[in-house]
Order: structure tokens, then sequence, then C-alpha cells
């Protein structure tokens, strides 16, 4: 996996203050992305374990109180991207206890496969839908457009079997 940019300080991608990783990788390639250096794959610079070590370094820093961490691009759930995020998911969760973690995908709800499911599941809020340029609304929170949903994924696994969803 290759990422775009890491923000260690951000308030813009999701509440509070963050940690924000963007992904490369994007097969909806959206008219009117404002993101569109992510779309490549092999775009930016690798993603490796010291990365993924800073990222936990980061959330953890008691100087800076961070909420969470957003996960954005690029998608972060492209298929090529969901081991290697699934894994930096599992870290947070094991080792930054009351972190959340948000995530943006161009990917509906409905399309995802197993692999994304089980990422998915973990996260606590999802982001999804294309962003459509014709529907854009600078108004809205947390979306560019109106067809994009805002989920929150503990309510939903509890109101929908989790196998279900798989």
């Amino acid at each position: 996996m290759h990422y775009h940019k890491y923000y260690p300080v951000d308030v813009v991608n999701g509440p509070g203050t963050r940690a924000s990783l963007f992904v490369s990788g994007c097969v909806h390639q959206c008219p009117g992305c404002y993101n569109q250096s992510t779309w490549r794959l092999d775009g930016g610079k690798a993603f490796d374990s010291a990365m993924s070590d800073r990222i936990i370094h980061d959330l953890n820093d008691g100087r800076i109180k961070r909420r969470g961490l957003t996960l954005s691009g690029g998608d972060p759930l492209h298929p090529a991207n969901v081991p290697q995020v699934l894994a930096l998911v599992k870290r947070v969760r094991a080792e930054c206890p009351g972190k959340d973690i948000w995530c943006w995908t161009g990917y509906r709800l409905e399309e995802l496969d197993e692999a994304q499911w089980q990422l998915a599941a973990l996260l606590d809020v999802l982001v999804d839908g294309r962003f459509e340029q014709t529907l854009a609304d600078p108004g809205l929170l947390w979306r560019g457009s109106s067809n994009q949903q805002v989920h929150q994924i503990a309510q939903l696994t509890r109101s929908v079997p989790l196998r279900n969803m798989l």
C-alpha cells in the first residue's frame, strides 16, 4: 500500500483533533474530486511499519490529545489497500484505547465484499458513496455530496447481524 499524505494533527477530517492518513489508490475517480492526486495505487510513499508505528505513537501522545484516526484517500477500501489498512485498524484498536476510527470510501455499504466488511466492522464511522459533483453541497457535515451517507458502524452491526453483512 502507498499513502499520499499523513497529518499527525488534523481538525478538518472528522470530529475533534485527529491523526489523518490519506492512502493512495481509487478506482472511482469521481469527477470533481478534490483529491485526484491520490488516485494512483503507486502514488505517494510506501506505507511501512515505521509509518504504522508513528501513527500509533501520535495517537497515544498525551501532549496533543487526539480523538482518533481518520482514513481517507484515495480509498482505504480499495481492494489493494484493505490488508494493510485492516492491520493498522487492528493495531489502533489494540494499542490506542478509546480512540475512534473514521473512514471515507467511494464504495457503498451494499457493494462491500467480505474483506472490506471485515475492515468496516472495526470502524466507528464510515462515510460511503462516490462524490457526485451535481449533488455537491458545502453545507453538508462530513460529506461532499448529498448521496453520501454517514454510518455509525456500531449501531449498524447491532441492528443487522454481522453474518448478513459478510
